[in-house]
C-alpha cells in the first residue's frame, strides 16, 4: 500500500476518475492522469501502476461502447502499434527519456497542428488519413507513447478525427484498440518490474473512481456536437505534446 497523504489519495482518486472519461471518448484527457501518477510514484514506476487501471477502463468501455467498433480502423493500427511497443520495451533499461519525450511531443503537435489546418480546408491532406503509411506511422508513434508513458490516447484521438469517425464509432474503435493493446503490453511491464503485488493492490482501490468517471464520460459524450468533439480531441492532444516537451 503506497503512503500517500489525504491530498495525494484524493489526487489519485480525480485521476482515476480521469481513466474512466478517457475511455469514453476523450482521450487526451488522460494526460491529467499521466501526470498526476507520475508526481506520486515517479515518471517510470507509475506506468505499470497506471496500466491495469487502464485495463479496467479497457473492459468497461468494450462492455458499453463494442457494437460501435469500426474493426477495419482496429486491425490498421494494431500491427505497428504492438512493434512500437516491442521496439520501445527493448531500448527502455538504457533510454534517454529527456530526449526521446520531446521527440514524441514534437511529432504530435505536428500532426495536430496539421489536423487542424485540414478540418478548416477539407481538401488538404484528404488522401493521406486513409493511407497504409500514415496508419503505420501512426501506429508506431502510439506504440512507443503508450509503452513509455501510457500516453497514446491523443495520438489514437488525432488518427480518429483525421480518418472522419464519428464519435460513438471512435469510442467503440478506441475501447476495442486499447484494450488490445494494453494487454499486448502486460508481460512487456512485468518482465521490467513494473507491476507487482503493491502496484495491483493500489488498482484494485482505484477500480470505482475508474467506473464512474466511465459513466460521467459517457454521459457528455452522448451530449456534445460532434465538430466540438474533434476540436476537443485536437486540443487534448496539443496539450499531451506540450506535456511531453516541455516537462
Amino acid at each position: 500500500m503506497p503512503h500517500l497523504t489525504s491530498l495525494q489519495w484524493l489526487l489519485a482518486v480525480v485521476a482515476a476518475m480521469g481513466i474512466g472519461m478517457s475511455k469514453a471518448g476523450f482521450a487526451g484527457i488522460g494526460i491529467f492522469h499521466v501526470l498526476v501518477f507520475a508526481l506520486l510514484f515517479g515518471a517510470r514506476d507509475s506506468t505499470g501502476i497506471v496500466l491495469p487501471m487502464l485495463l479496467v477502463g479497457d473492459v468497461a468501455a468494450v462492455a458499453t461502447f463494442r457494437q460501435h467498433a469500426r474493426w477495419d480502423y482496429v486491425w490498421r493500427m494494431l500491427p505497428p502499434t504492438c512493434l512500437g511497443v516491442v521496439l520501445t520495451t527493448l531500448v527502455m533499461a538504457r533510454l534517454d527519456e529527456h530526449t526521446f519525450k520531446p521527440l514524441i511531443g514534437w511529432i504530435m503537435l505536428g500532426l495536430t497542428i496539421m489536423q487542424g489546418i485540414r478540418m478548416q480546408w477539407l481538401a488538404l491532406f484528404q488522401h493521406i488519413p486513409h493511407s497504409r503509411a500514415f496508419a503505420w506511422t501512426m501506429g508506431l508513434f502510439a506504440g512507443m507513447t503508450t509503452m513509455l508513458a501510457n500516453a497514446a490516447g491523443p495520438i489514437f484521438g488525432i488518427y480518429g478525427v483525421a480518418v472522419g469517425l464519428p464519435k460513438l464509432e471512435f469510442v467503440g474503435t478506441m475501447a476495442w484498440f486499447f484494450l488490445l493493446v494494453n494487454a499486448f503490453k502486460v508481460p512487456f511491464s512485468l518482465w521490467l518490474g513494473l507491476i507487482h503485488g503493491r502496484t495491483l493492490t493500489f488498482n484494485a482501490m482505484m477500480i470505482p473512481a475508474i467506473l464512474i468517471g466511465l459513466v460521467i464520460g459517457r454521459a457528455v459524450t452522448r451530449r456534445i456536437p460532434q465538430r466540438l468533439f474533434d476540436w476537443l480531441l485536437l486540443t487534448f492532444a496539443a496539450m499531451a505534446a506540450l506535456r511531453l516537451i516541455l516537462v
